[in-house]
């Protein structure tokens, strides 16, 4: 009772938070989407980091420690790069562009005909194929979550039970829902999986869609609070039960041998193993994906900042919760799972050795954890599963109603503008066709899996030229439409006609990050540049820094100040990485250190990241703006930079 107790008051909370906020989203789209551009730095960088703290990810985290030990880790801590690159180098930008959403931008930044389409191509296939696949897949693993705790046949009375077991088989979901790890028969496990999910996309669409982003942020910062004292809570017991921090080194040699066991707590590579394979993954993917700028939510966070410096602060704020906060508290649980929930060596070999690791994290919160701490831990875990959805509906929604429905619809159809009040109805019911969109793949959903790596591809396509736009002038309409369409047919060859294995993920990735990137860069040398008062009105109004020398001197500003406003960013951005991941190395290490660990390696990698932050700290949380030169040249000046700006050309 008093875990039910402790997950109602954040139901409350949550719809509370909702309802206050109804009247402010209810003006204007811009109320709606981006909070009306009020929000502080750091609830917007624990946001982002409730969003990314979803409910399959601690599962994952589980899985990947005891197939391939702590270094494996590094394909998720990897993305800290791009996180940071986000903060420090478009954050800024996406705020300043003035738009709601990413697929917007493409206005902004663009000419020609075909930018309308692209706009809409963009809403289409981020908004509602890439978005409700996300959230088919989160809903997929919150049942494994769902199943554990909510045991709705035990709790509901037995004639409105049978008849809700009768409406999950009628609707054919026994197949799609009836797989058990408790040993459920697959009509009870189907049934109780629906229920769960069905109540938690009702309270978390009820609150998203009443209050816009206002109620998002709020509940996201409680959210956030709440997962974090939950698993660190999680984590100092399941210690305590595999013997303390101390012993445990000891235990992984006694049950897995020394040679597993220094696998396992390793933060590097084995040097036993040939492993370029992977190194070439962690050291693409940060970069080759979807979201390399902030594309998505990231953006939307960024946009819905006060200040150029709270957007800034959001995303370095989101890294270090992402990147070290987070990840030493998993990294206690999943070694403290080796210990408790022991397996013979020969069993890695079993095809569903991941995935019954995965559930064990679940498991533990249920055999451990106390009444009343186990309500903490299950809250938090709702509440990661909550916030992931929420920014998914809300995220959504706004391409809908922005993009399909204000731009295409009503401005390019049937030439007029909508209203205010019309723009929010749409964007309500908006979530509520995501949310169907979302169910729909969920019930047809063959593998998480298979769904993940066709993502990454995607991602892997689109990457390079999301960066490019923001730091190259010569980037145009037709090299992102090239980089989708490239993106697309090289993604089937790959999956489907060369059927390259998951063991090859590697290739693939190099090969679509090279293809893409090849085919964007060569049509921008044979399409028509982006006519120059789109260029200029572009940038006066974000400031783009890169190779934007022709556009500079346009403006009357100096050709090389945008270059040099880029490497000052770049030098912010790759010291506070340093710092970031020495510390994470250094503090891991010396919470659980492997058998023949070195402490004063260990000691040097915590003071290299705490000396680290006297250089990066202002950059990041200090200063209004880095500086950038674009005081106007004088004529020698001017001569000298053209012609050194038309080789760069």
């Amino acid at each position: 009772m008093l875990d039910l107790l402790i997950v109602l008051a954040f139901v409350v909370y949550a719809i509370g938070s909702g309802l206050r906020a109804r009247s402010k989203a209810s003006q204007n789209l811009q109320e709606y989407f981006l909070a009306g551009k009020t929000i502080e730095g750091w609830r917007a960088g624990l946001s982002m980091a409730a969003t990314q703290f979803a409910a399959d990810t601690p599962l994952l985290v589980t899985g990947l420690i005891a197939t391939g030990g702590i270094f494996m880790l590094w394909r998720l801590w990897i993305y800290g790069l791009a996180f940071l690159l986000m903060g420090f180098v478009f954050a800024i930008g996406w705020r300043r562009a003035g738009v709601l959403t990413d697929a917007e931008f493409t206005e902004v930044r663009y000419s020609g005909q075909g930018v309308l389409s692209l706009r809409v191509l963009k809403a289409v296939y981020y908004g509602t194929v890439i978005n409700c696949v996300v959230m088919a897949m989160v809903l997929v693993a919150a049942v494994r979550i769902a199943e554990v705790f909510l045991p709705w046949h035990e709790w509901i009375a037995g004639g409105f039970y049978n008849a809700m077991v009768g409406l999950v088989e009628g609707m054919g979901l026994v197949s799609v829902l009836g797989q058990s790890v408790l040993g459920f028969a697959p009509e009870i496990a189907a049934t109780n999986n629906f229920i769960s999910i069905f109540l938690i996309l009702a309270f978390t669409a009820l609150y998203s869609t009443t209050g816009g982003l206002r109620s998002v942020i709020a509940t996201d910062v409680v959210q956030f609070g709440l997962a974090m004292v939950g698993t660190l809570v999680y984590a100092w017991i399941i210690i305590d039960a595999a013997g303390g921090l101390a012993g445990l080194p000891g235990r992984l040699v006694e049950l897995y041998g020394t040679v597993q066991a220094d696998k396992m707590l390793s933060f590097g590579p084995p040097a036993s193993e040939v492993l370029w394979p992977f190194l070439v993954i962690i050291s693409l993917q940060w970069f080759f994906q979807m979201n390399s700028d902030g594309t998505g939510y990231l953006a939307q966070r960024s946009m819905a900042c006060r200040t150029d410096r709270d957007a800034r602060q959001a995303g370095v704020i989101f890294a270090w919760m992402q990147i070290l906060f987070r990840s030493l508290i998993w990294l206690a649980i999943g070694v403290g799972l080796l210990v408790i929930y022991p397996f013979a060596l020969e069993d890695m070999a079993d095809p569903g050795f991941a995935a019954s690791r995965e559930i064990l994290f679940v498991t533990g919160v249920n055999d451990y954890l106390p009444p009343g701490i186990r309500g903490l831990m299950l809250t938090g875990l709702l509440a990661a599963l909550a916030s992931t959805i929420d920014t998914h509906l809300n995220w959504g929604a706004s391409y809908w109603s922005n993009d399909i429905y204000a731009r295409l619809i009503s401005q390019h159809w049937r030439k007029r503008e909508a209203t205010s009040k019309e723009l929010v109805v749409v964007a309500r019911l908006s979530n509520v066709l995501i949310l169907f969109i979302a169910l729909a793949i969920m019930a047809n959903l063959g593998s998480i899996q298979e769904a993940w790596v066709t993502s990454l591809l995607l991602g892997a396509g689109m990457g390079s030229v999301l960066v490019m736009r923001w730091l190259w002038e010569r980037i145009n309409l037709w090299s992102e439409a090239a980089a989708i369409v490239v993106s697309l047919i090289t993604a089937y060859l790959l999956l489907f006609v060369f059927q390259m294995g998951d063991d090859q993920d590697w290739l693939r990735l190099s090969i679509m990050a090279a293809v893409s990137t090849i085919a964007a860069v060569g049509v921008t040398f044979f399409t028509p540049r982006t006519d120059d008062a789109t260029l200029l009105a572009f940038y006066e109004r974000v400031r783009p820094l890169g190779f934007w020398g022709r556009t500079a001197r346009l403006a009357g500003h100096r050709a090389r100040g945008p270059l040099h406003g880029l490497t000052l960013r770049l030098r912010a951005t790759l010291l506070t990485a340093g710092s970031l991941f020495f510390l994470l190395i250094g503090c891991g290490r010396l919470m659980l250190a492997a058998p023949d660990a070195s402490a004063l390696v260990t000691w040097g990698f915590i003071i290299a990241g705490l000396a680290l932050i006297p250089l990066w700290w202002k950059d990041a949380f200090v200063k209004e703006e880095l500086k950038v030169d674009r005081s106007l040249p004088t004529p020698e000046e001017a001569r000298v930079e053209e012609e050194g700006m038309k080789n760069v050309e």
